[in-house]
Protein backbone atom coordinates (compact mmCIF):
# COMPACT_ATOMS: atom_id res chain seq x y z
CA UNK A 1 0.00 0.00 0.00
CA UNK A 2 1.12 3.90 -0.65
CA UNK A 3 2.91 6.03 2.32
CA UNK A 4 -0.08 8.15 3.33
CA UNK A 5 -1.07 11.35 5.25
CA UNK A 6 -3.87 13.28 6.33
CA UNK A 7 -4.35 16.61 7.61
CA UNK A 8 -7.67 18.08 9.66
CA UNK A 9 -7.97 21.87 9.83
CA UNK A 10 -9.80 22.77 13.48
CA UNK A 11 -11.81 25.32 14.61
CA UNK A 12 -13.79 24.75 17.68
CA UNK A 13 -15.56 21.27 18.81
CA UNK A 14 -13.30 19.50 20.49
CA UNK A 15 -15.60 16.50 20.57
CA UNK A 16 -16.32 16.38 16.69
CA UNK A 17 -12.46 16.52 16.16
CA UNK A 18 -11.70 13.67 18.56
CA UNK A 19 -14.56 11.47 16.91
CA UNK A 20 -12.75 12.20 13.72
CA UNK A 21 -9.28 11.69 14.66
CA UNK A 22 -10.27 8.20 16.46
CA UNK A 23 -12.11 6.90 13.05
CA UNK A 24 -9.32 7.34 11.04
CA UNK A 25 -6.73 5.67 13.58
CA UNK A 26 -9.19 2.73 14.05
CA UNK A 27 -10.20 2.06 10.50
CA UNK A 28 -6.64 2.56 9.00
CA UNK A 29 -4.17 0.24 10.02
CA UNK A 30 -1.23 1.37 8.02
CA UNK A 31 1.60 2.13 10.31
CA UNK A 32 3.48 4.75 8.56
CA UNK A 33 0.17 6.66 8.30
CA UNK A 34 0.95 10.83 9.28
CA UNK A 35 -2.43 12.38 10.92
CA UNK A 36 -2.02 15.78 11.42
CA UNK A 37 -4.62 17.88 13.30
CA UNK A 38 -3.56 21.63 12.97
CA UNK A 39 -5.80 23.72 15.23
CA UNK A 40 -6.67 27.21 13.71
CA UNK A 41 -6.47 29.02 17.31
CA UNK A 42 -10.00 27.86 18.78
CA UNK A 43 -11.28 30.67 20.53
CA UNK A 44 -13.42 27.44 22.62
CA UNK A 45 -9.77 26.33 23.96
CA UNK A 46 -10.03 23.13 21.47
CA UNK A 47 -6.12 23.64 21.07
CA UNK A 48 -5.49 23.41 24.02
CA UNK A 49 -7.67 20.60 24.65
CA UNK A 50 -5.89 18.04 21.96
CA UNK A 51 -2.26 19.21 22.49
CA UNK A 52 -3.14 17.74 25.94
CA UNK A 53 -4.94 14.61 24.05
CA UNK A 54 -3.06 11.33 24.32
CA UNK A 55 -4.95 9.50 21.47
CA UNK A 56 -2.90 6.48 22.22
CA UNK A 57 -1.42 6.02 18.40
CA UNK A 58 2.01 8.34 17.81
CA UNK A 59 1.16 8.55 14.16
CA UNK A 60 -0.96 11.34 15.04
CA UNK A 61 0.76 14.86 15.18
CA UNK A 62 -1.55 18.10 16.78
CA UNK A 63 -0.16 21.10 15.40
CA UNK A 64 -1.59 24.28 17.41
CA UNK A 65 -1.53 27.72 15.01
CA UNK A 66 -1.22 31.24 17.08
CA UNK A 67 -4.25 33.01 14.95
CA UNK A 68 -7.01 31.83 12.48
CA UNK A 69 -5.09 31.96 9.20
CA UNK A 70 -8.50 30.35 6.86
CA UNK A 71 -9.07 26.60 5.89
CA UNK A 72 -5.83 26.37 3.13
CA UNK A 73 -3.75 28.39 5.14
CA UNK A 74 -4.30 26.12 7.68
CA UNK A 75 -3.89 22.71 5.63
CA UNK A 76 -0.77 24.25 3.74
CA UNK A 77 1.00 24.59 7.34
CA UNK A 78 1.92 20.56 7.49
CA UNK A 79 2.79 21.39 3.55
CA UNK A 80 7.15 21.18 4.30
CA UNK A 81 6.29 18.16 6.10
CA UNK A 82 5.08 15.84 3.75
CA UNK A 83 6.58 12.71 2.81
CA UNK A 84 3.92 10.81 1.89
CA UNK A 85 2.76 9.74 -1.52
CA UNK A 86 -0.41 10.22 -0.99
CA UNK A 87 -2.04 13.19 0.99
CA UNK A 88 -5.78 13.82 2.19
CA UNK A 89 -7.48 16.47 3.15
CA UNK A 90 -10.36 16.35 6.01
CA UNK A 91 -13.21 18.12 7.25
CA UNK A 92 -13.40 17.55 10.96
CA UNK A 93 -17.26 16.40 10.82
CA UNK A 94 -15.59 13.25 8.66
CA UNK A 95 -16.42 9.88 10.36
CA UNK A 96 -14.51 7.26 8.51
CA UNK A 97 -16.91 3.89 8.82
CA UNK A 98 -14.33 1.47 7.28
CA UNK A 99 -10.56 1.68 5.57
CA UNK A 100 -11.20 4.24 2.58
CA UNK A 101 -7.84 5.90 3.02
CA UNK A 102 -5.41 3.13 1.78
CA UNK A 103 -7.47 1.57 -0.94
CA UNK A 104 -8.37 5.11 -2.26
CA UNK A 105 -5.03 6.26 -2.32
CA UNK A 106 -4.11 2.79 -4.46
CA UNK A 107 -6.61 3.57 -6.60
CA UNK A 108 -5.30 7.19 -7.16
CA UNK A 109 -1.79 6.12 -7.98
CA UNK A 110 -3.18 3.44 -9.88
CA UNK A 111 -4.94 5.67 -12.31
CA UNK A 112 -2.75 6.53 -15.25
CA UNK A 113 -2.91 11.16 -14.83
CA UNK A 114 -4.93 11.11 -11.78
CA UNK A 115 -3.83 13.43 -9.44
CA UNK A 116 -7.13 14.11 -7.17
CA UNK A 117 -9.97 12.18 -5.96
CA UNK A 118 -12.93 12.35 -4.13
CA UNK A 119 -15.62 9.40 -2.11
CA UNK A 120 -19.28 9.71 -1.91
CA UNK A 121 -20.20 11.44 1.20
CA UNK A 122 -23.70 10.43 3.10
CA UNK A 123 -25.10 12.86 5.77
CA UNK A 124 -25.22 10.56 9.25
CA UNK A 125 -28.46 9.41 8.30
CA UNK A 126 -27.45 7.97 5.35
CA UNK A 127 -29.07 10.30 3.03
CA UNK A 128 -26.48 11.32 -0.23
CA UNK A 129 -24.49 14.28 -0.55
CA UNK A 130 -24.68 15.94 -3.77
CA UNK A 131 -20.81 17.28 -3.28
CA UNK A 132 -19.33 16.56 -6.68
CA UNK A 133 -19.81 19.71 -9.16
CA UNK A 134 -19.26 21.05 -12.50
CA UNK A 135 -16.95 24.09 -12.92
CA UNK A 136 -18.66 26.91 -11.25
CA UNK A 137 -19.72 30.07 -13.37
CA UNK A 138 -21.08 33.25 -11.87
CA UNK A 139 -25.04 31.78 -13.51
CA UNK A 140 -24.49 27.76 -11.80
CA UNK A 141 -23.66 29.44 -8.23
CA UNK A 142 -26.83 32.19 -8.70
CA UNK A 143 -28.61 29.08 -9.32
CA UNK A 144 -27.94 27.12 -6.41
CA UNK A 145 -29.20 29.95 -3.86
CA UNK A 146 -32.40 30.48 -5.70
CA UNK A 147 -33.46 26.48 -6.72
CA UNK A 148 -34.45 25.96 -2.97
CA UNK A 149 -37.17 28.89 -3.43
CA UNK A 150 -37.74 29.00 -7.15
CA UNK A 151 -37.25 25.69 -8.68
CA UNK A 152 -38.13 26.04 -12.11
CA UNK A 153 -34.47 26.27 -13.93
CA UNK A 154 -33.02 27.43 -11.38
CA UNK A 155 -33.35 24.04 -9.69
CA UNK A 156 -32.58 22.22 -13.27
CA UNK A 157 -29.64 24.51 -13.07
CA UNK A 158 -28.46 23.29 -10.16
CA UNK A 159 -28.87 19.63 -10.93
CA UNK A 160 -26.66 20.27 -13.89
CA UNK A 161 -24.04 21.82 -11.36
CA UNK A 162 -23.83 19.12 -8.58
CA UNK A 163 -24.04 16.45 -11.94
CA UNK A 164 -27.11 15.18 -10.68
CA UNK A 165 -28.03 14.20 -14.33
CA UNK A 166 -25.06 11.96 -14.51
CA UNK A 167 -24.28 8.32 -13.29
CA UNK A 168 -22.53 9.17 -10.38
CA UNK A 169 -22.11 5.30 -9.02
CA UNK A 170 -19.04 4.47 -11.23
CA UNK A 171 -15.80 6.32 -11.04
CA UNK A 172 -15.87 9.24 -13.79
CA UNK A 173 -14.26 12.65 -13.91
CA UNK A 174 -15.31 15.92 -12.13
CA UNK A 175 -13.94 19.58 -11.94
CA UNK A 176 -14.70 20.56 -8.61
CA UNK A 177 -13.20 18.83 -5.89
CA UNK A 178 -14.83 19.37 -2.50
CA UNK A 179 -12.63 20.37 0.39
CA UNK A 180 -14.62 18.39 2.74
CA UNK A 181 -12.76 15.28 1.45
CA UNK A 182 -10.03 15.25 -0.64
CA UNK A 183 -7.16 12.89 -1.65
CA UNK A 184 -4.00 14.20 -3.55
CA UNK A 185 -0.87 13.17 -4.99
CA UNK A 186 1.30 14.82 -2.69
CA UNK A 187 4.41 15.71 -5.32
CA UNK A 188 1.15 17.63 -7.19
CA UNK A 189 -0.22 19.39 -3.85
CA UNK A 190 3.43 20.46 -3.05
CA UNK A 191 4.40 21.30 -7.00
CA UNK A 192 1.39 23.30 -6.88
CA UNK A 193 2.40 25.00 -3.55
CA UNK A 194 -0.74 23.90 -1.61
CA UNK A 195 -3.90 26.41 -1.32
CA UNK A 196 -3.86 29.77 -2.44
CA UNK A 197 -3.18 31.82 0.54
CA UNK A 198 -5.45 34.62 -0.54
CA UNK A 199 -8.90 32.68 0.56
CA UNK A 200 -9.55 32.73 3.89
CA UNK A 201 -12.90 30.80 3.38
CA UNK A 202 -15.07 29.45 0.88
CA UNK A 203 -14.18 28.59 -2.73
CA UNK A 204 -10.23 27.60 -1.53
CA UNK A 205 -11.31 24.10 -2.64
CA UNK A 206 -12.18 24.96 -6.29
CA UNK A 207 -9.10 27.01 -6.89
CA UNK A 208 -7.27 24.35 -5.42
CA UNK A 209 -8.90 22.01 -8.06
CA UNK A 210 -8.56 23.86 -11.08
CA UNK A 211 -4.92 24.33 -10.19
CA UNK A 212 -4.58 20.16 -9.94
CA UNK A 213 -6.13 19.55 -13.05
CA UNK A 214 -3.54 21.51 -14.76
CA UNK A 215 -1.36 18.16 -13.39
CA UNK A 216 -3.35 15.39 -14.00
CA UNK A 217 -7.26 14.52 -13.99
CA UNK A 218 -9.80 14.89 -10.86
CA UNK A 219 -12.16 12.08 -9.57
CA UNK A 220 -15.04 11.12 -8.08
CA UNK A 221 -14.98 7.54 -6.53
CA UNK A 222 -18.33 6.72 -5.26
CA UNK A 223 -16.83 2.57 -4.89
CA UNK A 224 -15.11 4.47 -1.57
CA UNK A 225 -17.63 6.20 1.18
CA UNK A 226 -17.61 8.37 4.08
CA UNK A 227 -19.83 10.09 6.45
CA UNK A 228 -19.58 13.99 6.50
CA UNK A 229 -22.03 15.63 8.73
CA UNK A 230 -21.40 19.18 6.54
CA UNK A 231 -22.24 22.24 8.97
CA UNK A 232 -23.01 24.80 7.13
CA UNK A 233 -23.53 28.49 7.63
CA UNK A 234 -26.10 30.47 7.30
CA UNK A 235 -25.84 33.45 4.62
CA UNK A 236 -28.36 35.40 7.45
CA UNK A 237 -24.65 36.36 8.43
CA UNK A 238 -23.52 39.30 6.90
CA UNK A 239 -19.75 39.08 7.47
CA UNK A 240 -20.16 35.56 5.91
CA UNK A 241 -21.77 36.43 2.64
CA UNK A 242 -19.75 39.39 2.28
CA UNK A 243 -16.68 37.16 2.50
CA UNK A 244 -18.19 34.41 -0.22
CA UNK A 245 -18.62 37.10 -2.58
CA UNK A 246 -14.51 38.53 -2.42
CA UNK A 247 -13.60 34.88 -2.87
CA UNK A 248 -15.89 34.19 -5.82
CA UNK A 249 -14.78 37.57 -7.32
CA UNK A 250 -11.34 36.09 -6.69
CA UNK A 251 -11.68 32.80 -8.46
CA UNK A 252 -13.61 34.29 -11.31
CA UNK A 253 -10.76 36.60 -11.81
CA UNK A 254 -8.47 33.93 -12.12
CA UNK A 255 -10.05 31.57 -13.61
CA UNK A 256 -12.75 32.79 -15.70
CA UNK A 257 -16.49 32.76 -15.97
CA UNK A 258 -16.64 29.97 -18.36
CA UNK A 259 -18.27 26.80 -18.29
CA UNK A 260 -15.44 23.68 -17.51
CA UNK A 261 -15.14 21.01 -20.42
CA UNK A 262 -17.08 18.43 -18.88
Amino acid sequence: MPKISACIVAYCDYDEVCAAVRSILHYTPAPDLTLYVVDNASPDGCGKQLAETDFGDTRVTVLTLSENVGFGRGHNAVLDRLTSEVHFILNPDIVLTENILEPMAAWLLAQEGAAMATPQLHYPDGRLQHLPRRKPTPWLLLARQLAPKFDGIFKKADDHYTMQDEDLTVPRRIAFCTGSFMAVRTDVFKEIGGFDPAYFMYVEDADLTQKVLQKGTVWLTPQFSAIHAWHRAPMRDAGKFKMQLVSMGRYFKKWGCGKGTF
